[in-house]
């Protein structure tokens, strides 16, 4: 009669020569094929939703604006009443359009690179250092993204009032160049960056400037693409406060002088809507160009620290 085997030497399967792999497999709670053809259609169904008003303003830019305004915005056009002549208007005839446009153009462009910039020095200084007070400024950061704008907004206008500083683009401008909402993505974003990397800078001399720029910063592309295009968004389809601080018709951004294209003593829908669809564009470019940075930015900045 043999003796049992001693559980020294009892053999293991799993570490064995001929081992094989028993970890569970992905199941499906349907058959494969038909997963894949279910989300296909889903998202399918998603970009058709997002695209058919998109081709509906399209094809309104070649229809008369009065007829759009009786009738609404419809893909079943007659191709044949089809016109250039909001495409002749716009460009010859379109007013202060363009410089709206160029007033929109170069503010979104400064407010999102003082914005990045602000916003990346404050949540850098959050995630790296330890300061006095570092865990209740952190928390003033948060509380202030549940305060919604319409309650400082009343405050903030008579203070400018008061500074004389109205009817100037600076005031739309620095009230906003340190985001709550960016100081909070940043500082999640770089609470993953190994803090090696920033010893070994400071060991070769680099100063704390140089880290941050030459360090930090290309690391922190992807999450600086991603904030660009949500606060390039912001700014260029920003309204109220614009409309409350300018006066003067020469400095207005592009939504409030789309705005003024609808009074009561006429309306001009043509230029309305045809300015409406090339106001699309720039936003478009912008996610275009950092498509690819967006969803790696997004993703990082959300599972970080």
């Amino acid at each position: 009669m043999s003796a049992p085997m001693s559980p020294s030497t009892t053999a293991d399967p799993s570490t064995g020569p001929e081992a094989v792999d028993v970890r569970p497999r992905t199941r499906y709670p349907l058959p494969r094929a038909l997963f894949v053809t279910i989300q296909s259609v889903f998202l399918l169904v998603i970009a058709f939703i997002v695209l058919v008003p998109l081709v509906a303003i399209f094809a309104g830019t070649f229809q008369d604006g009065g007829e759009i305004m009786r009738n609404g915005l419809r893909l079943d056009v007659d191709l044949s009443r089809f016109s250039f002549d909001n495409y002749v208007m716009l460009f010859t005839d379109s007013g202060l359009y363009f410089r709206w446009f160029a007033n929109s153009v170069g503010l979104t462009l400064v407010q999102v690179a003082g914005t990045l910039l602000v916003s990346s020095f404050i949540a850098y200084g959050f995630a790296v250092y330890d300061f006095k007070g570092k865990n209740v400024a952190f928390i003033s950061v948060l509380l202030l993204m549940t305060v919604p704008f319409e309650i400082m907004m009343l405050p903030l206008y008579v203070m400018v009032n008061d500074l004389g500083l109205a009817d100037s683009y600076s005031v739309i401008v620095i009230p906003f160049l340190a985001a709550a909402v960016t100081i909070f993505f940043f500082r999640q974003y770089f609470l993953g960056i190994p803090k090696e990397l920033l010893e070994a800078g400071r060991v070769d001399g680099v100063t704390e400037f140089g880290i941050f720029f030459r360090v930090v910063l290309p690391i922190a592309r992807p999450a600086m693409a991603a904030m660009a295009i949500l606060n390039g968004m912001v700014t260029w389809n920003n309204f109220l406060w614009p409309l409350l601080v300018l006066r003067s018709a020469e400095k207005f951004t592009l939504p409030i002088g789309l705005n003024t294209l609808l009074t009561p003593y006429g309306n001009n829908y043509e230029l309305l809507i045809i300015g409406s669809f090339f106001s699309l564009l720039p936003v478009l470019v912008l996610f275009l160009c950092f498509q690819r940075f967006f969803v790696a930015g997004m993703t990082a900045g959300a599972l970080k620290g």
